[in-house]
């Protein structure tokens, strides 16, 4: 009996195998990369899979003129071959991917370490350096050692102010940012049934903060009801008895609202800790919390109100905005006083659209809050949706409310 990775990549964990690849992705940044690469391979070929996808979201609009003509390469590369492209405002690289084109049991490789977001599906999904995604362009497939699998348990249900981001931060804070390394997580319990697509997605993305490779859910009623509406038909993945390295046991009515303090994802504390603490900036966004349901929970808590802090909030897909638009979701935001961002990723990764100054603290809804990150000398604080909501209203890193 297997893992759900052993089942996707058709080996026992530890061996070593050549797989073709099913879907394969790059951004802007790593895309330039992996060009430059390519040209090195030879350039004169790329397999003949077709769904390779280079997909703008990192750097966009370009934040200066050495940005701009390196994009302007990449556009036109990816314009004369036959990979699906996304251009500036179309949204995150994962996000898109998730909006019904990966399906369980496929091989997807991003040349980004967040790519782990998409074994939500039931996929095997993973990151790879600019190299190897070149390498991916040349022949279709790429090699792995099959991980290990860590069994995070959950039972129960969400209560109080509790969300995904905040169980995310409880199993990155248990297993250390090194816990996991070069192993795959499998979310499985009942406590399943009780989490929608976006928040499954919330908990594969920060599963390689603690080093995993993947971070998997099996593909479940929940999974198919999400494709089907999405037109794709898919069947449910039935776990099996299997041994798992090590193993996580999680009461979702237990989870509390939790912040990451500088400079590390592990380092959490109890919101009620931190209370009070003067902040600069606040982030709602990234492929971590800029869905749909996100920016519909920070309205909720918004409406009416005003902030007190800037507050930047960003889209992760252009689906998501236009969503956002029609039902009234982000004229509650703008009225608030925040201010809107192009889809993508935006200061996630401190190029542009919200770096901070030198000794400025921002309470963000990303994945990462290490050293110089959003610019340096800055520091980050990594929260869940709610809790970035009551922190805008107050200046400071505030306790939210019940939902």
């Amino acid at each position: 009996m297997s893992t759900l990775s052993e089942r996707i990549l058709g080996a026992p964990s530890g061996d070593y195998v050549d797989r073709k690849v099913d879907r394969a992705y790059a951004h802007d940044g790593t895309g330039v990369l992996a060009l430059e690469a390519w040209k090195c391979m030879g350039a004169d070929r790329l397999s003949d899979k077709t769904e390779f996808s280079i997909l703008f979201d990192h750097i966009v609009p370009a934040n200066n003129g050495t940005t701009a003509n390196l994009q302007h390469e990449l556009r036109e590369f990816a314009r004369s071959s036959f990979m699906h492209f996304a251009d500036i405002g179309c949204g995150i690289c994962h996000q898109l991917m998730s909006e019904g084109v990966v399906q369980p049991g496929e091989i997807v490789i991003g040349a980004d370490s967040h790519s782990v977001t998409l074994g939500a599906l039931g996929a095997f999904a993973t990151g790879v350096g600019a190299t190897d995604m070149a390498a991916i362009w040349l022949t279709g497939e790429t090699w792995f050692r099959v991980p290990e699998s860590v069994g995070i348990h959950l039972s129960g249900q969400f209560s109080g102010a509790a969300e995904a981001k905040d169980l995310a931060l409880t199993y990155v804070g248990k297993l250390g940012t090194d816990g996991a390394t070069y192993q795959a997580l499998e979310f499985i319990g009942d406590g399943m049934r009780h989490l929608s697509m976006d928040e499954r997605l919330v908990l594969s993305n920060l599963s390689v903060e603690a080093g995993a490779k993947a971070g998997l859910c099996y593909a479940d009623e929940i999974t198919v009801r999400y494709l089907k509406e999405r037109g794709h038909a898919a069947k449910p993945q039935i776990p099996e008895p299997c041994t798992y390295v090590q193993e996580l046991d999680l009461d979702l009515s237990d989870i509390i609202p939790l912040v990451a303090v500088p400079h590390r994802v592990d380092t959490v504390r109890p919101v009620q800790d931190l209370a009070g603490l003067p902040i600069d900036q606040v982030f709602i966004g990234t492929c971590t919390n800029g869905r749909y349901s996100d920016l519909a929970r920070f309205a909720r808590i918004v409406k009416g109100k005003k902030v007190n802090v800037r507050t930047i909030v960003i889209p992760a897909s252009a689906e998501i905005l236009e969503r956002t638009i029609r039902t009234g979701v982000l004229a509650d935001i703008i009225e608030a006083g925040c201010t809107i961002g192009t889809p993508g990723c935006g200061p996630c990764i401190g190029y542009h659209m919200g770096v901070l100054g030198e000794g400025e603290v921002c309470i963000s809804t990303a994945n990462r809050n290490f050293k110089n990150r959003m610019g340096v000398g800055g520091e980050i604080y990594l929260s869940s949706v709610a809790t970035a909501a009551a922190s805008a209203l107050e200046g400071e890193i505030a306790v939210p409310e019940a939902a």
